[in-house]
């Protein structure tokens, strides 16, 4: 007897790919009619390319939240209110870390699960600050200090400024895209700009290209004796598990900022169903089986997962596996700020990185910097309605 394939999309990296596979290989034991194959795309693919091809080709697909905007004009995602149970939405409801569960929610419909939730947060290599007498910068003075001295990393790549650049725009006391008009005033635009270049100019060069995971690459590497610290990238629990890389990392809380905790910016990922699957049924139940807390829990993060379900973050084993990343970092992700998902967002996403990034770099001046990221939003919150 044929079986039923599924075929689902997440990303190249261990963490989304290799929870997604242990869950599948055992939902495929407890269903032999059914075989899901996942397969795998860049990070960068990830973050920009159209949900709507990955809805024409997979009956499932890994994706950011602000997807949700298009998904939910253009009826790529299937509205998972319509075919998951209530008693699990509200499960998942309850146990979300941060907003993730609610930023799959948009304009009346869940398109997602979150399957994994991530923020930018601290990390650093114990052994080496041990080795060369550093102490954990607790303020950003601290860490300015620390940057000066040749021991700072910070991802630099533009999507990554750009995911900064709002976190300092909310602890300047503005909340980006609250009108219709501006990204944010200038004043704190520009106040935002300056936080973040004066982190990156004090850190090696190389830092502008970096994405978060080449920056823990760097600092768990054998041949690095000097970089030990990192105050904002997107975390990767792997990294904090024996073996997984020559150096072990820690991970916590970013430096305060004027005296307060940060609020970074949102990331993780969701769980979707294509509109154009034809075995929604079994495709439900998947879905259904790999987003609950026990599975996240009791598989997911055992196989190198960064769980989306709350009772996975605080699940003792996951935490002694992973050097306490979990309630460690879990203050960072309940407090974080969630990105716009208006259908065009995305667009402003992959175009603006680019532009702040121009403006950080000194090649471009920053208020035009600032007069383009306006101008980008209009033209895409227009394009969206």
């Amino acid at each position: 007897m044929s079986k039923i394939e599924i075929r689902g999309m997440t990303w190249d990296h261990s963490r989304g790919y290799l929870p997604m596979v242990a869950s599948a290989q055992r939902f495929e034991e407890l269903n032999p009619e059914v075989k899901i194959v996942w397969e795998k795309r860049s990070l960068k693919d990830f973050e920009e390319y159209p949900v709507e091809v990955l809805a024409e080709r997979y009956d499932m697909m890994i994706i950011d939240h602000p997807f949700v905007g298009y998904a939910a004009k253009h009826g790529t995602l299937t509205n998972l209110e319509t075919c998951l149970p209530a008693d699990f939405l509200r499960d998942q409801k309850a146990n979300s870390v941060g907003g993730s569960h609610e930023s799959y929610y948009y304009e009346g419909g869940q398109w997602a699960i979150a399957i994994d939730a991530a923020a930018p947060v601290s990390l650093w290599r114990e052994d080496l600050m041990e080795r060369l007498g550093l102490e954990l910068p607790r303020t950003w003075e601290d860490l300015l200090d620390l940057a000066k001295r040749g021991h700072v990393e910070i991802p630099g790549a533009p999507i990554y400024c750009l995911m900064n650049f709002y976190s300092f725009c909310v602890a300047l006391g503005e909340t980006p895209f609250a009108s219709e008009e501006r990204v944010v005033s200038k004043e704190v635009g520009l106040g935002a700009m300056d936080i973040l270049s004066e982190l990156l100019d004090a850190c090696d060069a190389g830092c502008w290209s970096r994405n978060p995971i080449a920056s823990q690459d760097l600092l768990a590497s054998s041949a690095n004796e000097t970089v030990a610290y990192c105050p904002l990238a997107y975390g990767y629990i792997n990294y904090a598990r024996e073996g997984y890389a020559p150096h072990r990392l820690k991970y916590g809380e970013p430096p305060l900022w004027r005296g307060q905790a940060l609020s970074t910016t949102l990331g993780g990922t969701g769980l979707a169903i294509s509109s154009q699957t034809k075995h929604l049924e079994v495709v439900c139940s998947y879905v259904e089986y790999a987003a609950s807390g026990e599975v996240q829990r009791c598989l997911g993060t055992p196989a190198g997962g960064q769980p989306g379900h709350r009772a996975a973050w605080l699940d003792a084993l996951g935490n002694q596996l992973n050097g306490n990343y979990l309630v460690d970092t879990l203050p960072v992700l309940d407090r974080a700020y969630q990105r716009p998902r208006y259908c065009g967002y995305t667009r402003f996403q992959e175009e603006g990185g680019p532009v702040l990034h121009a403006g950080l770099r000194g090649e471009m001046e920053r208020e035009e910097c600032l007069r383009k990221l306006d101008a980008l939003y209009r033209e895409t919150l227009a394009e969206g309605r």
